[in-house]
């Protein structure tokens, strides 16, 4: 199938980090931004906002408290999916795959390169339970402070997720509402990809 300007090439994954540089270039903040879709084990679904931390080759990663809700609803069902909107480029991918951790020395590096409060929080915040207060919140970190040092290691509940997609679709605006779409499949992860357009 012919493609041409911002849908060419021959590897979707390659394809989503070069829309996203395209729009490091005008986003105001976050082009890295991405809705996640999970669901809880009656099936009711949950969507929150995440940053896309890396693109590896054939996957997709973000960090999060393992403790928390999005997490136990991914280690209960260990599909998710994406969805990307970049409303300067007129410009969305969506992403459905599968789920694994990622919980070596990828998460240990990215953990060490962000700022102390970051690294700090992640050891404080229980995170998707009830707090008092935010002043509560602030001396649980304080504490993690005390107790860690202002080098702490990665918390063993704090880590990565790593989506490996079986399908992308491309979104671009156009005029008259006449957009153009392309959807990329395949049915594991090692299988070839097959692309069509679709109809806006």
């Amino acid at each position: 199938m012919e493609r041409s300007g911002i849908f060419a090439g021959e590897d979707p994954v390659r394809l989503v980090e070069t829309w996203m540089n395209a729009a490091a270039e005008q986003e105001i903040a976050d082009p890295n931004a991405a809705a996640l879709a999970t669901v809880d084990p009656s099936g009711m679904p949950n969507v929150r906002i995440i940053l896309i931390k890396g693109i590896e080759q054939d996957a997709f990663v973000f960090y999060t408290n393992y403790e928390g809700r999005k997490a136990g609803e991914l280690a209960a069902t260990p599909k998710a999916a994406l969805s990307l909107h970049w409303k300067t480029l007129k410009r969305q991918v969506r992403i459905r795959g599968t789920i694994e951790k990622e919980d070596g020395a990828i998460a240990d590096a990215y953990y060490e390169s962000r700022a102390l409060q970051s690294r700090l929080g992640a050891w404080a915040s229980p995170q998707s339970r009830p707090i008092a207060a935010r002043e509560a919140l602030l001396a649980l970190v304080e504490n993690a402070n005390k107790t860690h040092g202002d080098n702490p290691s990665r918390p063993p509940h704090w880590g990565g997720f790593r989506v490996t997609p079986l399908e992308i679709e491309f979104w671009a605006d156009g005029d008259f509402r006449l957009h153009d779409r392309f959807v990329w499949r395949r049915e594991t992860p090692s299988s070839d990809w097959s692309v069509t357009r679709l109809a806006p």
